[in-house]
C-alpha cells in the first residue's frame, strides 16, 4: 500500500445532515468518511479524512499532502469561491488534486460558478450529494496511479 489519499473537506460541512439537508442531502460528514474509507480500502488503499471551518488549517493540511499523500481530494466548500491563500498551496503539490463538491455549484448562485481550486485540479466532480465524495476517491486512486506509473517510467 502506498501513501494514502487525502481528503480535505471545508467549513461548514461538519453540519452535514442538518444544514440546509435539501441541497446537501441528510448524510452526517462521518457517513461520508465512512463510505470514503470502505470504497479506498476495497482497493487496497488508505484515506486520511479531515475538516476544518478554518482556512489557514486546510493550507497547512494540503502543504502535509506534498509529502504525504499520493492524492488530494478537496471539498473547498466557501473558499473555493472566495481563497487565492488555498489556491497557492494547492499549485505547490506535485501529486493530482480532484475537487468534489455535493452540489452542483454551476446550478447554484452566480457567486458559486467560479472555483479557484478548478484551475489547478485534474477534476471536478460535483452534483452527486454524498456520493461525489465517493467518486472522487475512485478517480484520485486512477489518479494516483497514473502518477505513480510515470513517475517510475521516468526513472
Amino acid at each position: 500500500m502506498g501513501k494514502p489519499i487525502h481528503v480535505l473537506s471545508g467549513p461548514n460541512l461538519n453540519l452535514l445532515g442538518t444544514r440546509e439537508p435539501e441541497i446537501y442531502g441528510r448524510d452526517t460528514l462521518a457517513d461520508v468518511q465512512a463510505r470514503c474509507e470502505a470504497r479506498a480500502a476495497a482497493l487496497g488503499h488508505a484515506i486520511v479524512f479531515r475538516q476544518s471551518n478554518h482556512e489557514g488549517q486546510l493550507i497547512d493540511w494540503v502543504q502535509e499532502a506534498r509529502t504525504e499523500a499520493s492524492a488530494l481530494i478537496i471539498n473547498p466548500a466557501g473558499y473555493g469561491h472566495t481563497s487565492v491563500a488555498l489556491l497557492d498551496a494547492l499549485k505547490t503539490l506535485a501529486i493530482p488534486i480532484v475537487e468534489c463538491h455535493l452540489s452542483n455549484p454551476a446550478a447554484r448562485e452566480r457567486f458559486r460558478h467560479r472555483s479557484y481550486v478548478s484551475p489547478v485540479a485534474a477534476g471536478v466532480v460535483s452534483g452527486f450529494g454524498p456520493f461525489s465524495y465517493e467518486l472522487a476517491v475512485r478517480a484520485a486512486l486512477r489518479l494516483a496511479q497514473e502518477h505513480r506509473a510515470a513517475a517510475d517510467r521516468s526513472v
